[in-house]
């Protein structure tokens, strides 16, 4: 379920002169830890702000580097590093609830106003969270590759319930202090890339393996179709036509359940936020903005 794979990144020689890694620093998020964090201004001081959450086992940047720089011509963008990701928070254990807390207070962190959050794949889960636990924060979201769960067929059942046995009896290995120290040793490992398949390398190192795993097992405990039809915000579904991890059906079933939400659909994978970059971007700018302009009438139904 992880977004992309870097080999895959080398094999197709994914070239995007338009995209640039912008760099980021460490954010303390008062009582929770501190995450890593890129802040790309828009072209206004008061432009609105695009929050970007990251698939499983990629970083924020892994995910959204080919999206930042278009984005920017209209948003402000902030992406971060979810936790046990990169260089995200340290915690006893994984859970979407926290990440979406997280997501809460770096809004508040960073004054951010006007914000839409989008997710894709896990981010996508978690952006609906930030709207279930923190509705006053969030004006619009964007879902990308997306559902409302993950155990919706037998296979699927069987793959997340044996994930989560199995990270059930690595629980303590994970809280132990060899992971801590093995998950900082990831992050400084991290090097200055001499070109963009050495640093996409480098970020898809700085995720354990079993941190993806903790976060596979939560994502299989994700159920959010019984409450999908009270989101009141303007809210677009980017549908990967040609997704093999999560059917195009669940994807816009999602849409038919969330009152008013807008669908964006491309003719692409599931690692299409990197992998087919000039078919997704688009789509997300074009979701972004849509979500941005229906806001005001959206904000007049809640009132």
């Amino acid at each position: 379920m992880t977004c992309f794979s870097p080999r895959a990144l080398l094999r197709r020689q994914v070239y995007m002169p338009w995209a640039q890694v912008p760099r980021g620093r460490m954010v303390e998020l008062p009582g929770r830890g501190s995450t890593y964090v890129t802040d790309t201004p828009g072209p206004r001081p008061d432009s609105p702000t695009v929050v970007l959450l990251h698939a499983v086992g990629c970083t924020g940047l892994l995910t959204w580097y080919p999206a930042i720089r278009p984005l920017s011509e209209r948003f402000r963008v902030v992406t971060l590093d979810q936790r046990w990701h990169g260089r995200g928070i340290s915690s006893d254990a994984f859970s979407l609830h926290d990440c979406a807390d997280d997501v809460a207070s770096l809004i508040e962190v960073l004054g951010l106003h006007q914000v839409v959050v989008a997710g894709y794949s896990m981010g996508s889960i978690v952006a609906q969270r930030v709207w279930r636990q923190h509705p006053d924060l969030v004006e619009g979201l964007v879902l990308c590759a997306t559902t409302d769960r993950f155990r919706s067929t037998p296979s699927e059942r069987a793959f997340h319930q044996g994930m989560e046995l199995t990270m059930l009896g690595l629980r303590g290995f994970s809280r132990s202090r060899t992971a801590a120290r093995a998950a900082r040793a990831a992050t400084k490992a991290l090097v200055e890339p001499s070109d963009i398949h050495e640093w996409a390398m480098a970020e898809f190192r700085s995720t354990s393996p079993w941190a993806v795993g903790q976060a596979v097992a939560a994502l299989g405990r994700h159920h959010s179709r019984p409450w999908l039809h009270r989101i009141d915000v303007p809210t677009a579904v980017v549908v990967t036509l040609h997704d093999k991890v999560l059917p195009p059906s669940n994807q816009l079933a999602i849409a038919r359940r969330i009152p008013g939400a807008t669908v964006h659909e491309i003719d692409a994978g599931h690692a299409a936020c990197v992998l087919e970059a000039e078919k997704f971007v688009p789509a997300l700018v074009e979701a972004c903005t849509t979500v941005h302009a229906r806001r005001r009438d959206f904000r007049r139904r809640r009132a």
